[in-house]
């Protein structure tokens, strides 16, 4: 299974390299009942930045997740209509195709039922889908291209699909890591290599391994001892062993995505650090592989500097091509 991710990751960058992020769609996965195709790229661009799609029209899905601050929001906690705060930091979209999970809880099977979630959230955009449809389907363009891509009506099923084909067009692979990685040992200096060898020696390899930095899964990383009213996980199953559970997330673009955490409680990738050197908070349930660690200042930079290396903001180019 590793080597066929590897395999798969390593297709997906060399066509990076050469192909539009539309064209290199149809090498990354997808679900088997909506296949992504061009046109449901396009027709879910344009409803990912329609305010419309907020009960107040104050806010779309672009509002939490910028392009430039590599999909998410750089605030602690998401802020939808009404200047109503969500209860978790906003998420990076990059590299969605690859999720085998959605969300913080890790529940959520593909991106098609993520996009529900934030347009009924009433901290978010506040809309009910009964009263969104039809509203949606009055706008010419978007009936004629319901029409056109899907052969029906706009509906929710249009709504969902062509978003989540747009969701897993946004792919972030060409790092200077990722051309390392192919050879160009020029692609990183000295400091960073030592921070990519350091990465590796250290238990936090075990949450978050390449090619796509996390493992996908939900666990405690020790954050508090009283995790308050967001219990993570323990709200989808009423399971006491899932409190303080929330998906691991992905380290690509890190650097970009601050603050850290699933509410933004970390500032810098010095805190995040930090946070983890020793040994986190110790709570009930807390990833056993989490240990103190004796890092020198010297080390924690090194790793810094790794972790910038995960930036790769290449796909900014068809955003600010179009933007003109």
């Amino acid at each position: 299974m590793k080597r066929s991710i590897w395999y798969l990751f390593f297709l997906v960058i060399m066509l990076h390299s050469c192909e539009t992020p539309e064209e290199l769609t149809s090498y990354v996965p997808f679900s088997a009942e909506n296949p992504t195709t061009k046109e449901k790229i396009s027709l879910g661009r344009a409803l990912f930045f329609d305010k419309r799609l907020s009960k107040d029209g104050s806010v779309s899905c672009a509002t939490c997740h910028r392009p430039e601050y590599a999909f998410t929001d750089r605030k602690p906690f998401a802020q939808g209509i009404e200047g109503r705060f969500a209860e978790r930091n906003a998420s990076t979209l990059l590299n969605s195709a690859f999720l085998e999970t959605v969300m913080f809880d890790a529940h959520l099977k593909n991106l098609e039922l993520q996009v529900l979630v934030p347009i009924q959230e009433p901290t978010e955009m506040g809309h009910n889908m009964k009263a969104l449809i039809p509203k949606l389907r009055e706008i010419p363009e978007y009936q004629q291209s319901a029409r056109t891509v899907f052969k029906r009506d706009f509906d929710a099923w249009v709504l969902t699909r062509s978003i989540a084909a747009f969701e897993r067009s946004l792919l972030s692979l060409n790092s200077r890591y990722d051309q390392y990685m192919k050879g160009h040992k020029k692609a990183l200096n000295e400091q960073e290599v030592a921070g990519l060898k350091l990465f590796n020696s250290l238990y936090c390899v075990q949450c978050h391994p390449a090619p796509f930095f996390t493992n996908f899964k939900a666990a405690n990383n020790g954050l508090y001892h009283d995790y308050g009213k967001d219990k993570g996980r323990f709200r989808i199953n009423l399971d006491s062993a899932d409190i303080g559970f929330f998906k691991t997330p992905t380290l690509r673009n890190v650097a970009l995505t601050f603050p850290y955490m699933h509410d933004g409680s970390f500032h810098t990738l010095g805190e995040v650090i930090n946070h983890y050197a020793r040994g986190g908070n110790h709570p009930k349930g807390q990833n056993e592989q989490i240990q103190a660690m004796n890092l020198t200042s010297q080390q924690k930079q090194q790793l810094i500097a790794f972790l910038g290396t995960l930036t790769d903001t290449s796909y900014m180019k068809k955003f600010r091509k179009r933007a003109r």
